[in-house]
This record gives structure tokens, sequence and C-alpha cells, in this order.
């Protein structure tokens, strides 16, 4: 049995690979989905000597399969955002702890204890639906937090202001994480110079305005908030881990996270570093989901592992690898 311990203490990339290697035989043993999709792939636990021989599962199963790797019980299921009528994926945990170690110990790994820090959340589009597991994490970071300013908000956006006027004031470190449209919604309406806050932006404009480029989005965001970065958050409903960003839309995984390029004309070929590419993430924290993900991002990597996201394939553009999504 895997230890969860082991997972949160990669020290190397060494100990990454051995863990991850040892992560896939399991999860080849008892994901049924995850199973089958080797088979279909002719990709076996003696044919998987290095990370770049792992298959990584599409993303889409999560939409049309349970894909677990244990029988226990499920003790929450996230879900996607999606429009009207479209099939959303789902993320069946059957261990939350798992996912509360992971953000916490990320966050702390990047950004110090969160006890330090007012957490002010402003993601009205996940607040308006269940099973987000950004909410999950954000309400749990808000109550680790144990400031009393720390909350959520809605549409409520001159009190929102005010708050962060009176913490800046008393020199307050303070997070303000949200959607990229209500983040814009904010600084449209208000003057503010921040010093003492990281704004994080989580990402999408959920329909409520026109699609920008991230580097446009922060340029507005930076001259709005007065600061001399934006961050970012890189996580979604199939991962129990998230990467952050502190500038420029580089990112940087915790050290039992990983990305990997794919060639976009041949997604079972992995990239070398530089090369624009579909992104393979490996999340060791999905130990009893599935680790191993092709996602519909494109991006690319540099040699030390930091990746940045340059947009997303259209459905007319993945190629290959969904031979059971059909």
């Amino acid at each position: 049995m895997i230890s969860k311990d082991a997972i949160f203490n990669i020290k190397s990339d060494a100990e990454f690979e051995t863990l991850a290697l040892e992560v896939f035989k399991f999860q080849f043993q008892n994901n049924k989905v995850y199973r089958s999709f080797c088979d279909l792939l002719y990709k076996h636990p003696a044919d998987i000597k290095q990370l770049a021989d792992i298959p990584f599962l599409p993303i889409e199963f999560f939409k049309s399969r349970k894909v677990v790797s244990t029988l226990n019980p499920i003790e929450k299921t996230f879900s996607s955002s999606g429009t009207t009528g479209s099939i959303t994926s789902k993320h069946y945990v059957n261990d939350i702890k798992l996912y509360e170690n992971s953000y916490r110990k990320a966050f702390k790994h990047f950004y110090g204890p969160v006890e330090d820090y007012v957490v002010l959340a402003l993601l009205p589009s996940y607040l308006e639906r269940d099973g987000s597991s950004l909410i999950y994490m954000v309400n749990d970071l808000i109550a680790q937090s144990k400031q009393p300013e720390s909350g959520f908000y809605l549409n409520n956006l001159d009190a929102l202001a005010n708050t962060l006027k009176t913490l800046e004031a008393k020199k307050q470190k303070t997070l303000l994480i949200g959607v990229s449209f209500a983040l814009l919604d904010l600084v449209e309406l208000h003057e503010l110079n921040l010093e003492h806050t990281i704004v994080m932006e989580t990402g999408g404009m959920k329909g409520r305005r026109k699609e920008i480029i991230r580097q446009e989005l922060h340029h507005i965001l930076q001259t709005g908030f007065n600061t001399q970065a934006i961050h970012s958050e890189y996580g979604m409903t199939e991962l129990l881990s998230q990467a952050y960003s502190k500038g420029q839309g580089i990112f940087e995984c915790p050290p039992w996270m990983k990305i990997l390029t794919r060639d976009p004309e041949d997604p079972l070929s992995i990239q070398a570093p530089n090369k624009t590419g579909g992104l393979n993430v490996i999340d060791l924290a999905n130990l009893n989901s599935c680790a191993f993900i092709a996602t519909q991002d494109l991006g690319k990597i540099d040699p030390q592992g930091q990746f940045e996201i340059i947009g997303r394939f259209d459905n007319s553009d993945i190629r290959g690898c969904n031979l059971m999504a059909l």
C-alpha cells in the first residue's frame, strides 16, 4: 500500500519518479477505467520504465466514467461547472483528507502559514453552484486562517473594497482570491492601492465577459489594484493539487505534482522542454482516482519544470488518445 505521507514528503525528482511508477502500478491494478485504457494502448507495468512511458488518461473520461482506484465509500463528489445541458466532470473523492493535505501543504509551500493571512474570496460563479472543489478549498483556508475578517463576498463589492482598504491601513497580509470577471468588476468600481495584499485570479470569465488573454487581464488588474504582480492558481475538478504563479503567468508545482507536454500531433509522445504542446499532469494526490491526466490545455514547460498556459485545444484539435471516450 502506498503511504500518503510519502506523497507529501517528496524531496527530489528521483523520489517523485519512483513514487509515480509505484502509483502507476497501483492504479493499473485497481482502476478499471484506467486499466481498460492502458490495455487498449498495450501499455502494461512491464513496459513502463520512466515517467514518459506512463499513459495519460484523457480528462474527458471524468465526464463519462467513474474514475476510482478503490472500493472505499465516496466521501465527497466534486463536479465541474458547465453550460446548461452540458455534461460535467465528476471527481469521486473517497479520502477528503488527501485533498485537504494537498492544498494546505501547497499553500504553505508557496506562501507560508495561512494563519498569517486574511483570506478574502470573490468567487460568485462558484458560490452559485454545488460541488466546487475550489469553494471547498477556499472555505477551509478561510477557516484555517482564524482571522475574523476572512470570508466570502458574493456581489457586495463595496463592502469588499472597504475591507481591503481597512486591512491595507493596518498593513495586514491579505490574500484576495477571485474569478477573473469579478476582479475586473471590482477594479472598474473602486480605486485600490494594494501593497500588503496578494491578488490571485483563478481564471475564467464564465460567460460574463469577453475572454481576454492572461497578459491583458493581468495588466488591467495590476493597474486597477496598483500592485506589482497578479498571482494565479492552476487547478481543476479532476485534480487534488494546484500549481501557483506569483506573476507573469509562470506556474510552479508543489513537489508531488508535475507537468509534462505531449506532442499535439502524437498524443502518446512526450516532448522536450520549451515546446508548446498539450499539458499532461501527474498529481500524486490523485491516489484514489487517476494520477495521470491529459488535459485540454496547451502550454510549455521550461527545463526547471515551471510552465505557462498558452490556450486550450478546440474539440476538433484533440487527436487520438480518446479510444474509450467515444
